[in-house]
């Protein structure tokens, strides 16, 4: 079943405890947070205490945290604290991922691995075996609101033709436009950010992209 992940770097901060009760009732499952750093791309987001509240205040939802980090490894603990569901890392940042992964399975929650547009989805393929989720970037990462890069969608076939059953999240222009296409190629996961906070019937959104299933 193909599913929407609403990108925490897109809400209204100043209405979210009403924005994430009303994601209750339209059936969302997870909420996608993207760490930025300043550093891996130029912006800076939110770290482990926003997770940690919003894990606290809605306790049922799957937090789906993505490190754009340079030193992932440093803030593993902080975010498993937090309450993440799952966590996902850059292969460009990691020499060997391995040990990063394995330290995030260990602690009982999901790993992904994630890979900038230029980067060759081949460089996941020895890790394939050892993640729950692959997270194929569609934009540069470091901004909400761009245009979703068509030539990225290919990496989902090839993770699908290669046999990689987890979970294909998508992240970067996804919209009503083009979510089915996104669909088409394979991914379940189908993280909006822009297109769905900004939508005038979130709900109506989250209908169309479970009628995918």
């Amino acid at each position: 079943m193909t599913e929407i992940a609403p990108s925490m770097l897109a809400a209204d901060l100043m209405h979210l405890a009403q924005d994430l009760q009303d994601l209750n009732k339209y059936g969302i499952k997870t909420l996608h947070f993207d760490v930025m750093d300043a550093h891996f791309v130029p912006n800076l987001s939110f770290g482990p205490d926003f997770c940690k509240e919003v894990h606290k205040a809605f306790p049922n939802f799957f937090l789906d945290v993505h490190l754009m980090m340079d030193n992932p490894e440093e803030y593993l603990q902080k975010f498993i604290d937090s309450g993440a569901s799952s966590i996902t890392v850059h292969v460009e940042v990691l020499e060997d991922a391995m040990d990063v992964l394995g330290k995030i399975k260990a602690a009982g929650i999901e790993c992904g691995l994630s890979l900038k547009p230029g980067t060759a989805v081949e460089k996941m393929e020895k890790y394939l075996p050892c993640v729950d989720r692959v997270l194929v970037m569609t934009v540069e990462p470091g901004f909400g609101g761009q245009k979703l890069m068509k030539d990225q969608l290919s990496k989902i076939t090839w993770l699908r033709q290669n046999g990689f059953r987890g979970h294909v999240a998508v992240d970067g222009g996804v919209n009503m436009e083009n979510y089915a296409d996104v669909a088409a190629c394979g991914a379940d996961v189908l993280v909006m950010g822009t297109a769905f906070f900004k939508a005038k019937d979130r709900a109506e959104v989250v209908r169309k992209v479970k009628e995918l299933a």
